[in-house]
């Protein structure tokens, strides 16, 4: 009886800590600026783990999970596809920050 008690109330801990879990993609123009930090977002490296925390910790969430390169295809129309619709044939790269609560 004490085992199925102590499962119970692993189970109901396990649930509610994932309720309050909260994951948000961000999705940001990935503009040059110079300092590379814009190469390291679009990439995946390590070195683009600080600005991705960065970003997040400046909108309320505790870390970054993941950031990658975001295809223009897979934000559905609402950015510009390379072409007449881009000043001088160049469209901005796009990066998505995954943050959690």
């Amino acid at each position: 009886m004490r085992s199925l008690l102590a499962l119970i109330s692993c189970a109901s801990i396990l649930v509610t800590s994932s309720a309050f879990a909260e994951t948000r993609v961000f999705i940001i123009a990935n503009q040059a600026d110079g300092h590379g930090a814009d190469q390291c977002l679009a990439k995946g490296d390590k070195c683009g783990a600080q600005v991705a925390r960065t970003y997040c910790q400046s909108r309320d969430f505790a870390q970054a999970s993941a950031y990658r390169r975001v295809d223009p295809d897979e934000i559905t129309g609402s950015v510009p596809k390379t072409g007449a619709n881009c000043s001088h044939g160049h469209c901005d790269e796009y990066v998505a920050i995954t943050c959690q609560r």
